[in-house]
C-alpha cells in the first residue's frame, strides 16, 4: 500500500496536523503532537519575533520530530519572523491570510516546505502554480479568521482535491475520527484540526476559555466582522455589541474601533469571557472534555478506524 502523501511530505506517522492557533498553540502543544506522530504547529500570529524564537527553541529541546510554524501574512514584522525561522532551521512553514507569492520563493530557496491555507479553488490553483508543497483547504465551519465565500468543508474539499495535484489537507469542522474518515472520502490527503486541540491540556489557552468551549453547543458560534476580517466566535457580550453595530450598518472603520487591540488575547489567553474575542469553530458543540494531546490523537485514530469498518453499504456488492 503506498504511503500517505502528507506523511511522506512531512516525515510523520499520521496525517494529523494541529492547526497554528493564536494564543493556543505554543511549544507545549506543538511538541506533544509532533512527539505522538502528528505534525505540531507553533502559531506565530500571537507572538513577537523574540517570543517565537523562545517557543521554537523549547520545542526543539522537547522533541526531535518534525514540526512547523504558522505565519499569518496579514500581521506585521513578517520579515523578522522569517529571519527567526531561517536561523533556527524550521523545516515546514504554513502561511495563511495573504498572497502565497510573497514568501513561498524565499522559503523554498532555503529548502523549507511550504503549505498555504486557502478558502477556495482559485487560490488553491494559484498556490500550486507558485510552488507550494501542499494546501490546507479550510471550510467556513472553522474557528478564527475565515474566508469571505463561506464555502463549507463538505463542498470545498472535493473541489480543491479535483483542482490541484499537490497534497490537500482538509480543515474546518474536523473534531473526531468520523470527520477524518469523511475528509479522506472527499479526497483529502490529511487533516488539520484546530478547535479540538485548542481544548487540550497542553494548549496555552486560559482554562476559562477551554471550559467555555466544552460548554458550547451546536449554535454557540457565529461568523461575524465580515466587513473587516470574517471571524468565527462564541457568542458573548462582545459579540452582541458587534452584532448591534452591524445591524445599524456600521462601517468597517467603526467595527475596527470596536474590535480594538488585544481582544483575542483577552478572551483566549486571559479568559475574559465577556469582552474577549472567543475564537472557536462550529465543531465546539462536539467537544466535551479536555484531554492530553497524546490521548486525543489515540482517540482520533480509534474513532477513524471504527468509522471506516462500520460504514454501511449502499446496496449489494454486485448486480443481481
Amino acid at each position: 500500500m503506498p504511503q500517505n502523501r502528507i506523511c511522506a511530505l512531512f516525515d510523520i506517522s499520521y496525517p494529523i496536523i494541529q492547526a497554528g492557533m493564536v494564543w493556543c498553540s505554543g511549544w507545549k502543544l506543538a511538541s506533544a503532537v509532533s512527539e505522538k506522530g502528528g505534525l505540531g504547529i507553533i502559531g506565530a500570529g500571537s507572538m513577537y519575533p523574540e517570543v517565537l524564537r523562545e517557543h521554537i527553541t523549547k520545542l526543539k529541546k522537547a522533541t526531535d520530530k518534525p514540526f512547523a510554524v504558522n505565519v499569518p501574512l496579514l500581521y506585521p514584522d513578517i520579515d523578522k519572523h522569517m529571519a527567526v525561522i531561517e536561523e533556527l532551521d524550521v523545516p515546514i512553514v504554513f502561511t495563511s491570510a495573504g498572497n502565497p507569492s510573497t514568501w513561498t520563493p524565499w522559503l523554498k530557496e532555503r529548502n523549507i516546505k511550504v503549505v498555504h491555507v486557502v478558502p477556495n479553488v482559485k487560490l488553491a490553483r494559484k498556490c500550486e502554480e507558485k510552488g507550494v508543497d501542499a494546501v490546507v483547504c479550510e471550510g467556513f465551519e472553522a474557528g478564527g479568521h475565515n474566508g469571505k465565500d463561506e464555502i463549507t468543508s463538505m463542498c470545498l474539499i472535493p473541489q480543491v482535491a479535483d483542482a490541484v495535484s499537490i497534497p490537500v489537507i482538509a480543515a474546518g469542522g474536523i473534531g473526531d475520527g468520523r470527520a477524518i474518515a469523511a475528509a479522506f472520502a472527499l479526497g483529502a490527503d490529511g487533516v488539520q484540526i484546530g478547535s479540538r486541540f485548542a481544548a487540550t491540556r497542553e494548549s496555552s489557552a486560559h482554562n476559562l476559555f477551554k471550559q467555555a468551549v466544552v460548554k458550547a453547543d451546536d449554535t454557540a458560534t457565529r461568523l461575524t466582522m465580515k466587513q473587516v476580517v470574517p471571524v468565527r466566535l462564541i457568542k458573548n457580550h462582545f459579540y452582541e455589541r458587534v452584532e448591534q453595530a452591524e445591524q445599524r450598518c456600521a462601517d468597517a472603520k467603526e467595527l475596527r474601533v470596536l474590535l480594538g487591540r488585544g481582544r483575542a488575547k483577552a478572551g483566549i489567553f486571559e479568559g475574559d469571557l465577556d469582552e474577549g474575542e472567543l475564537e472557536i469553530g462550529q465543531i465546539s458543540g462536539l467537544i466535551n472534555d479536555i484531554p492530553s494531546a497524546s490521548d486525543l490523537i489515540d482517540r482520533l485514530l480509534d474513532e477513524y478506524r471504527h468509522a471506516v469498518v462500520t460504514l454501511p453499504q449502499l446496496g449489494p456488492s454486485s448486480p443481481n
